[in-house]
């Protein structure tokens, strides 16, 4: 798949078949994470799987019952080190771009999985303490995004996009 019809044809997928994804292809999707860019190379991110139907369902509960989340095979849980970036680039490392890091590594692997067939959708309107309660996350460890994974059973219209004209400047604002 050529890269620019990849990025302009994932779309967010809600509706998932129940078929399982091959271990295999999760792997490379995580691969695709970890050529990610990061601030330094740290790669301040850490990455949950969780399959397990009864844990799927309270996440889609901490997701404020986005059911679609409980009925994906498989939720990826990005979290921040926040240990890591920290430690090198003090508060703007734990605030800005231990994110930034999470954010490149998701995208990339939106990217992947929308190439091998499988439909995600980013997440990130959770509440976030019923998240680290249910993965036991240490303190320094911060969860993101909640991105279900799944082969998808909707093909969604294009959404809206803005005109480049409409924020692009040259030079200065």
């Amino acid at each position: 798949m050529e890269i620019f019809e990849t990025i302009s044809q994932r779309r967010s997928i809600r509706l998932f078949k129940k078929e399982d994804i091959d271990e295999s292809l999760i792997l490379k999707i995580i691969q695709a994470g970890v050529w990610a860019p990061s601030a330094g190379n740290l790669q301040s991110w850490e990455l949950i799987l969780v399959k397990n139907p009864q844990s799927r369902q309270k996440l889609s509960e901490a997701a404020y019952m986005r059911d679609f989340i409980a009925k994906a095979p498989v939720v990826m849980v990005p979290c921040v080190n926040q240990r890591v970036s920290g430690a090198i680039y003090g508060n703007r490392g734990v605030e800005l771009y231990s994110i930034q890091d999470v954010s490149c590594a998701v995208e990339n692997m939106l990217l992947m999985a929308h190439a091998l067939g499988i439909g995600t959708c980013w997440v990130g309107a959770f509440d976030e303490q019923e998240v680290r309660d249910l993965l036991k996350t240490p303190s320094y460890v911060r969860p993101v995004a909640l991105v279900p994974m799944g082969y998808p059973d909707e093909k969604p219209y294009p959404p809206p996009r803005r005109d480049v004209d409409d924020f692009l400047h040259f030079e200065k604002y």
